[in-house]
């Protein structure tokens, strides 16, 4: 494979179209191909049906301490958005680079190429480890299974995954649980409605326990974990919501989706097991109107918070190689608490501003890019000593 600059790298990324309904298996092709041409094995880690494949590397001593770097290979999509360049081609202007994955997450994958091609050059005394994933979009499915097929490898004494902070150090992430809630009624004509069972109806109280909750969380005083997060308390939200067949029928059918993102300190299973009490008491109310009525539920992700630690090894050098002081948490989830509960040390260090993420016309800047590919470089260095 020809010398390519890191530039050149990220277009190629970006050119593949890895939005989440999609194969990511060309981009990983191409990914395994050129650690290969740099003389480093990958091994994947395919999905059930085959049709995507997470993957990860070693380059350096099979020796413990070395440092992991993460990233997912999937991005949002496009459909709907008023792009003003192609988001599959990679466009430089205005000291940004312009395309869909630039800044969440192929500018830092882009990073992790470079630093591998890099390090296979140098005469590593710890060694540095990649890790990819697919479906990250979509609830951080296929991390799990990454982190248990790297279980041989001698483990990373920090793990940086780079989603986009400005290259600030993030120690401290919500976890988010979301349940699918399909409320089943029982139709009759309005003007008999009490004989019936409005799924809608119904299911507007459940969304209500959303407002509820929130509310108490608003009102209470925050736990020192949760006091630096905005907001500093666990949230429930549901963004759709859809049901019925007519304005004169009472609704048979409501679906919808309780997204609960939960400050650490607080226990995703509990809040879980907060919501299905309220669901079983409002089904128990159905089911004394129609037998037939009933609630059903899935979780359809369960992503743990990253907990910040006390002189955390990642944080540590994190800060060290950055220059940055300061305590940042986010609100949103990862796969670093992932990482953490699978046994490292991690913490959340990236390129570009999360305000660009999945927007149209997402970019990640030429200084954040640059910024990380120093990064690297000193990381490095350091794994070198």
């Amino acid at each position: 494979m020809e010398q390519m600059t890191p530039k050149d790298i990220l277009a190629r990324l970006v050119g593949f179209d890895t939005t989440s309904d999609r194969s990511n298996l060309p981009l990983i092709d191409w990914v395994e191909a050129y650690l290969s041409a740099h003389g480093i094995a990958a091994q994947r880690v395919p999905s059930a049906d085959g049709q995507k494949a997470s993957l990860f590397a070693q380059i350096g001593p099979d020796v413990a301490g070395g440092v992991l770097l993460s990233a997912h290979s999937d991005v949002v999509p496009v459909a709907g958005q008023d792009w003003s360049t192609d988001p599959f081609t990679l466009t430089e202007q205005d000291g940004k680079f312009f395309g869909r994955g630039t800044c969440d997450m192929k500018g830092f994958l882009t990073i992790m190429l470079y630093a591998a091609a890099r390090a296979s050059k140098m005469a590593l005394s710890r060694p540095l480890q990649l890790a990819i994933s697919y479906d990250e979009e979509l609830g951080c499915l296929a991390a799990p299974e990454l982190i248990a097929a790297m279980a041989d490898l001698p483990k990373a004494g920090a793990a940086f995954i780079g989603e986009p902070s400005e290259m600030r150090v993030v120690s401290g992430h919500k976890g988010t649980i979301g349940i699918a809630t399909h409320l089943i009624g029982h139709e009759v004509h309005s003007s008999i409605l009490d004989r019936g069972v409005s799924a809608v109806m119904e299911g507007a109280k459940l969304i209500d326990w959303a407002n509820r909750v929130n509310a108490e969380g608003r009102a209470a005083r925050p736990s020192a974990l949760a006091a630096p997060f905005d907001p500093p308390y666990t949230t429930a939200h549901v963004g759709t919501a859809h049901g019925g067949t007519a304005d004169n029928i009472t609704a048979k059918d409501m679906r919808f989706n309780m997204d609960m993102r939960c400050v650490p300190g607080e226990s995703l299973a509990d809040w879980q097991e907060r919501y299905l009490r309220a669901v079983r008491a409002l089904e128990a109310e159905m089911q004394a109107v129609h037998a037939g009525a009933r609630i059903d539920t899935e979780v359809t992700f369960n992503v743990p918070p990253l907990v910040p630690e006390t002189n955390g090894a990642a944080e540590v050098l994190a800060r060290r190689l950055t220059g940055d002081n300061e305590t940042h948490v986010v609100s949103y989830a990862t796969e670093a608490g992932q990482f953490q509960e699978g046994g490292y040390s991690a913490v959340v260090c990236g390129p570009g501003n999360i305000a660009q993420a999945h927007q149209p016309d997402e970019f990640l800047s030429v200084a954040q890019f640059e910024a990380g590919l120093k990064f690297a470089r000193d990381l490095l260095d350091g794994l070198a000593a």
